[in-house]
């Protein structure tokens, strides 16, 4: 296996790989952990690795026997990006363009890509299958999860791409088909290190690091040297499949001329329900102003109620009278969502 990486990552500590596995393993050893971890071999098998080992022009011709004729959203940029999607200087705009494709037409431009000293920055990212190329779907067993466990399966190919360092909220299943990746990982805690970019405008939904993980400015981000101590790299070929949890901090480097990946995401609860990115955000507008003290008091209350195992005792009320304290029905969901939208329209 190819391990070649920058010099900027080479002290940097390999994430721990494992053989494939099954799902009770999987369960019982990883999703424990709470920790990134390797799966060697684990998608091997499937029809579109076998195509990506042999190619572009295989898997090129792998998908477009797949794909229907609905189009894909996919980012394109001049050579000068060098596959690097951000924010412009003054942060008002990006440094790319949004356009519509089919499959057929995304492989098109990048077997022509390959042909050019300098090409375009291609990307088309969270390519959703089941709309997308539902065909496909039968020949991308996951057998780690259950077979009813509400997923989110994507395709993600382009050219030479190198996505700025981001969480998610779900569990997540990368596997590459296609191509080598190179995911640097850094725990939620790091978040201070990372020089995050706005909240509120974002490239494709999350917040994102400023810093170029490849090759860091340490005079405009020496917090960064904090947070390579801290990291873990993991580097994939085709067939491997790498488990990151949820809010794990990922930077994700595809180096080769067409590189691709199916992504599996889950969630432990309903993730059509308000998320926990709305909380901070109207905790921008209730708590951030608040003078020290009064944060730290508040601090200590959202410990109390939400952080600590303690706001799971609550034998000291009857059942009948704990409100929003209880387990919420969708009925009182629905009535404490309809209470907080009256109050954020009338405090204005």
């Amino acid at each position: 296996m190819t391990d070649e990486v920058g010099k900027v990552w080479a002290d940097v500590r390999r994430t721990a790989a494992r053989s494939a596995i099954d799902r009770e393993a999987f369960e019982r050893d990883i999703l424990t952990a709470h920790r990134p971890v390797i799966l060697r071999g684990q998608v091997e098998a499937w029809p579109m690795v076998t195509a990506g080992r042999q190619g572009p022009e295989a898997l090129s011709a792998y998908l477009r026997a797949h794909a229907s004729d609905r189009p894909a959203e996919i980012w394109a940029g001049g050579p000068d990006l060098d596959g690097r999607f951000r924010y412009t200087q003054d942060f008002r705009g990006l440094n790319f363009e949004r356009r519509l494709a089919t499959i057929p037409q995304i492989c098109e431009l990048l077997l022509r890509c390959m042909a050019e000293a300098a090409p375009l920055s291609l990307y088309a990212g969270a390519v959703h299958l089941p709309d997308i190329m539902p065909a496909v779907l039968p020949q991308l067993p996951m057998p780690l999860l259950d077979a009813a466990q509400d997923r989110l399966t994507s395709l993600w190919i382009g050219n030479r791409s190198r996505t700025a360092a981001h969480y998610d909220r779900p569990h997540n299943l990368a596997c590459v088909v296609s191509g080598q990746r190179q995911f640097l990982m850094f725990p939620t805690g790091e978040i201070g290190n990372l020089y995050i970019g706005p909240l509120d405008f974002t490239i494709a939904g999350q917040a994102i690091s400023l810093v170029d993980c490849e090759a860091p400015d340490f005079e405009r981000h020496p917090k960064f040297r904090k947070a390579l101590e801290a990291a873990e790299l993991a580097v994939l070929e085709p067939g491997d499949a790498l488990y990151i949890p949820p809010l794990w901090w990922h930077y994700v480097a595809s180096p080769g001329p067409m590189g691709a990946q199916v992504n599996f995401w889950w969630s432990d609860e309903d993730a059509s329900r308000l998320g926990p990115t709305d909380t901070l955000l109207h905790a921008m507008l209730t708590l951030r102003g608040l003078p020290k003290a009064e944060r730290a008091g508040w601090r200590e209350i959202f410990d109390y109620y939400i952080f600590d195992s303690h706001a799971h005792d609550m034998s000291h009320i009857p059942a009948s009278g704990l409100g929003v304290l209880g387990a919420l029905s969708e009925a009182e969901r629905a009535k404490l969502r309809d209470y907080l939208a009256d109050q954020l329209r009338r405090k204005t």
